[in-house]
């Protein structure tokens, strides 16, 4: 049995200074995919010094304290790719990839839409690449993708969804049918297939005390592959697991 955690870490630096090692350890994941390192990787080696039995891999933007996302992974992959071989999306650090016996483990920061929507034509070009990418490497071995996916799919995923819809990013048609088309493409979303009634959020803005008052939203996912389906044993959200605007989430799976 494999847990793999995901958790966009809002600047690995800041959260190794709240604990991160020790949460890490307590946690005890076979696998870890951070996402919003903030860091090079030496700094995000640096970060997890302390950390023992686990090999460190990671995706830094050009652009310092930006982006960036890193595997933990006690289980040595067969290889590492950073990126997805797409110069204009590669820049920032937001993908990287572990292949493994069984599966290949994706992991993404993908891109806010931001105010005004500005980046949402460049969010939507990003997610329709993603999907190609995946596609290609599922052709080999199926395919776990996890990360910030910046997208509240539907209603039960966002604690305002009518005063939010299709005026804030993560919110909008196009990020919805986005994700739609992952799930169309043969992935499942293992929390909400597990528990389809279950009102978790993953996110809480810093403002307005918004994580003590639980209005969040789900934004953070394990998307699997349908032919791995029958080894998913359980899709969790951890909201007790502090130091990041985002709390970890995770799946236990049977390889």
């Amino acid at each position: 049995m494999e847990k793999i955690i995901s958790w966009n870490v809002n600047g690995i630096r800041a959260v190794a200074k709240k604990g991160l090692v020790e949460i890490l350890h307590d946690l005890d994941a076979d696998i870890y995919c951070f996402q919003e390192t903030k860091a090079q990787s030496h700094q995000v080696e640096e970060a997890l010094q302390g950390l023992e039995g686990y090999h460190i891999y990671s995706n830094s933007a050009e652009k310092k304290g930006y982006s960036g996302t890193a595997i933990i992974t006690k289980i040595q992959p067969i290889s590492v790719t950073n990126g997805m071989g797409i110069e204009e999306h590669d820049k920032e650090g937001r993908v990287i990839t572990a292949e493994y016996e069984d599966f290949y483990l994706v992991n993404v920061y993908v891109p806010n839409s931001q105010g005004g929507l500005v980046r949402l034509p460049y969010r939507q070009k990003w997610d329709a690449d993603l999907l190609k990418y995946m596609q290609t490497l599922e052709e080999k071995k199926p395919v776990i993708l996890c990360g910030d996916l910046n997208v509240a799919h539907q209603p039960i995923d966002i604690k305002n969804a009518k005063a939010n819809f299709n005026k804030t990013a993560g919110y909008t048609i196009e990020e919805i049918e986005g994700m739609d088309n992952f799930l169309k493409a043969g992935y499942t979303d293992s929390f909400r297939y597990l528990y389809p009634n279950e009102v978790k959020y993953s996110w809480w803005s810093y403002r307005m005390k918004a994580r003590d008052r639980n209005i969040g939203w789900r934004i953070d996912y394990f998307l699997i592959s349908d032919k791995l389906l029958d080894k998913l044993k359980d899709a969790f959200i951890l909201n007790d697991v502090y130091g990041s605007d985002h709390c970890p989430v995770g799946i236990l799976i049977e390889l």
